[in-house]
C-alpha cells in the first residue's frame, strides 16, 4: 500500500447533501480518510495510491458534488534535526 495526501480547494461551502456524499466516498475502496478545513476552505484526502489515482480522486469529489477550485501543494514537513556524533 502506498499512502497519498491531496489537498484541495473549494470554492462555496458543501451543502448538506454534498456532505453526506463526501462521507460516502470514504467506503469507495482506496480512500483512506478526508479531512474538511471549513476556514481556508480546503479538503485533504489520504488515499492508497496502488488503487486510485489523483484524477479519480478528484472525479469523486466533483461528483459529490465539491467545487473543486485547485489542487494545492502539501505543506513540505520540517527538516529532521542533524544528529552531530558524540565527543
Amino acid at each position: 500500500m502506498t499512502t497519498v495526501d491531496l489537498l484541495f480547494r473549494y470554492t462555496t461551502p458543501p451543502t448538506e447533501s454534498a456532505l453526506r456524499a463526501l462521507a460516502g466516498t470514504k467506503d469507495v475502496y482506496g480512500i483512506r480518510g478526508l479531512s474538511l478545513d471549513h476556514k481556508t476552505r480546503t479538503l485533504r484526502v489520504e488515499y492508497d495510491a496502488t488503487r486510485l489515482n489523483a484524477a479519480a480522486v478528484t472525479k469523486l469529489l466533483r461528483q459529490a458534488g465539491l467545487e473543486i477550485v485547485e489542487e494545492l501543494p502539501l505543506p513540505s514537513a520540517p527538516p529532521a534535526a542533524e544528529l552531530t556524533p558524540a565527543s
